[in-house]
């Protein structure tokens, strides 16, 4: 059932629909993997684009940019460097914390929407960055990417002898149209990393993912595949850069990331009282209170980087993790509740345990 236009997060207005359940809803995998994240890395490009440098271009200001999504700067990538490159920064950060050899990996597993190329994929090229040769592949589930490359990359781990890294990766500047207010306020570049081991007492899980591709208009950059190949005409009318209807997307995400995060609490049989930390995709400040509101989590319980690096998409909630662990909010035995929103339309959680030391 259809409902009156609104004006959208981004300031523009967009026809609104009404978010609809599946008919059929997917069950909550159960599945709680025996695996351990013993090494988180991360990257973050060296140049820094925050919203006063937006506004002498755009029709914007600090304020409004802050008020509406709760950003302040984000990180752009060097001309020179793609997604390649942070994800292989990342991925030796990664490594030297976990102690593993790059020779020791059985598979790597790159979470991005905008790799490199449309192929080769962006994993055998940071695998030969790191000097292996192992299964290497991409994850493309938009900024849900890294929670479903933790159900892959974890099911890998979980049967491997040896360690997994999975990265989430992206330099989603180079797919933003520059002169576009409604997305190039919300996006930067970097990349995180985490060593994924087998490990009998830690517990990965339960998930829930899943997908909703009625729509995808909602959120893409139509002319970057088979269906709407990139021909001149395309390319000159900007059509190679993401577009996204705003308010749609705000109200499916704190719908789709709500309702998926209580189905693993349940499927947990926890409650929202024995999380020690959410981490979500840091989209838009508001989508994450809008979302710990609804679960009711205790005030102080979700961490925010959304402020300082923007919607990095797949390597939102691996970026967070890190700067979690970094500033002493992690602790060991901390069970962290992670949710998701992205292109397609996807979403996902799961909880972890996290195994690591608490850094002061």
């Amino acid at each position: 059932m259809a409902v009156p236009a609104m004006t959208a997060t981004d300031g523009t207005l967009v026809r609104s629909t009404t978010v609809a359940p599946a008919a059929v809803a997917p069950a909550t995998d159960p599945t709680v993997l025996p695996v351990a994240i013993t090494g988180l890395g991360a990257y973050l490009p060296a140049r820094t684009v925050d919203n006063d440098e937006l506004s002498r271009t755009l029709d914007t200001s600090d304020a409004w940019i802050r008020t509406r999504t709760g950003i302040a700067t984000r990180h752009v990538a060097a001309p020179e460097e793609a997604t390649s490159d942070l994800a292989l920064a990342a991925a030796r950060a990664a490594l030297a914390d976990a102690g593993v050899d790059a020779a020791d990996l059985r598979a790597i597993v790159v979470a991005t929407c905008t790799p490199d190329h449309l192929l080769p994929a962006t994993g055998p090229l940071v695998a030969a960055g790191l000097g292996v040769e192992v299964p290497a592949f991409d994850l493309n589930a938009a900024c849900s990417g890294f929670v479903y490359g933790l159900r892959v990359a974890g099911a890998l781990a979980a049967t491997a002898d040896g360690p997994v890294l999975l990265i989430g990766a992206e330099a989603l500047t180079r797919i933003v149209d520059a002169g576009d207010r409604g997305t190039a306020i919300l996006f930067g570049d970097g990349a995180a990393a985490v060593v994924l081991t087998a490990h009998a007492g830690a517990g990965l899980g339960p998930f829930d993912l899943g997908s909703d591709g009625s729509d995808p208009s909602m959120l893409w950059a139509a002319a970057t595949g088979t269906r709407s190949p990139a021909t001149p005409a395309r390319l000159a009318a900007g059509e190679q850069y993401l577009t996204m209807r705003g308010g749609d997307v705000y109200r499916h995400a704190v719908t789709r990331m709500t309702a998926s995060a209580t189905a693993v609490l349940s499927a947990a049989g926890v409650t929202i009282d024995d999380v020690d930390l959410f981490v979500g995709h840091q989209a838009n400040a508001r989508i994450l209170a809008g979302v710990a509101e609804r679960l009711g989590l205790p005030a102080g319980r979700s961490h925010v980087t959304i402020d300082r690096h923007g919607n990095t998409s797949a390597a939102s909630v691996p970026l967070a993790l890190v700067d979690a662990r970094d500033t002493g909010r992690l602790g060991p035995g901390d069970r962290v509740l992670v949710a998701a929103f992205g292109a397609g339309l996807t979403w996902g959680s799961t909880l972890l345990t996290w195994e690591g030391r608490r850094r002061e």
